[in-house]
């Protein structure tokens, strides 16, 4: 087999996970004539490899935690909420309400990446992110100077 053909079957770009290994193994050997054998194969390179590694329950738990915390403080829902618990006077149930609200934008917005991470590259989702962000901070400043 030439070096050029080994490199063709080792660029082969595919989605980091568990797996790849394996994936990729079964790709050379089902493209490979009967007669050609491959005497190494080697490993993902170390960005992949880097990206396959877990984070710990834990620490996906306290950044999720401290980056939404930190996000709602004084935004315009804890307000909301504030105001309704003064006029109501029954601040439980406010309180029920409204973390019954948090929980299913949360969980839509979990849903909802979850999808697009298994339709688009990580890299795409970020870029796509930025310039959604840019596209509300350009509308955000054009209301503010009109």
């Amino acid at each position: 087999m030439s070096a050029a053909s080994t490199s063709q079957y080792n660029s082969v770009e595919t989605r980091p996970s568990a797996s790849l290994y394996s994936k990729t193994q079964q790709q050379i050997t089902e493209n490979l004539d009967s007669n050609t054998s491959i005497t190494t194969v080697t490993s993902p390179s170390p960005a992949v490899a880097d990206c396959t590694q877990k984070q710990s329950p834990i620490t996906i738990f306290a950044t999720t935690f401290l980056t939404i915390f930190l996000a709602e403080i004084g935004d315009k829902t804890q307000l909301s909420t504030l105001l309704m618990s003064a006029e109501s006077h029954s601040p439980w149930v406010v309180f029920v309400g409204s973390a019954a609200a948090l929980i299913t934008t949360s969980l839509l917005g979990v849903l909802l990446g979850s999808w697009i991470a298994s339709r688009l590259s990580p890299k795409t989702v970020e870029k796509a992110a930025g310039v959604m962000l840019l596209l509300i901070s350009l509308m955000l400043f054009w209301d503010v100077i009109s």
